[in-house]
């Protein structure tokens, strides 16, 4: 039986692959699991028109990250902190302060997208990246001072 893969499945296929399956594993697995439709005409142009309407969905939201890491990129954001030496803070600036300085700021952007290879404990300003889409990186200004 033919069918219309409709998410990736390991040893079998892509998504939007037409492949030959034996049909119980069509009828009882794939087809209720909703990962494959029956191959038809109707479905085909289903299955595209599905597609189309995902592909500009993920294009629409690529283009809002886009424009989200413009405007990251011209923000500075200011976390003081209070200092036992000339340059060391106490404690450490970590990726959940960054993400409330960004939420006072008007943008709402998970700490788990704020790239933080380890926690800030010094004094100065820190370029950080933020992962806004699969391809789209933004950057924002972190200045650390003094409380």
């Amino acid at each position: 039986m033919k069918v219309i893969l409709l998410k990736d499945i390991k040893k079998l296929g892509q998504a939007g692959d037409i492949v030959e399956v034996k049909r119980g594993y069509a009828r009882n697995f794939l087809i209720p699991n909703a990962l494959a439709l029956g191959y038809t005409k109707d479905n085909l142009r289903l299955f595209q028109n599905r597609r189309k309407k995902e592909e500009a969905e993920r294009e629409k939201a690529r283009a809002k990250a886009q424009s989200l890491a413009a405007a990251l990129s011209k923000l500075s954001l200011t976390i003081p902190q209070r200092v036992k030496n000339e340059e060391e803070i106490y404690g450490s600036v970590t990726k959940t302060m960054i993400a409330q300085a960004l939420r006072e700021e008007g943008y709402d952007i998970a700490e788990d997208r704020i790239v933080l290879d380890e926690p800030i404990k010094k004094l100065g300003i820190f370029t950080l990246k933020v992962n806004l889409f699969p391809d789209v990186v933004g950057e924002v200004k972190v200045w650390v001072v003094k409380k």
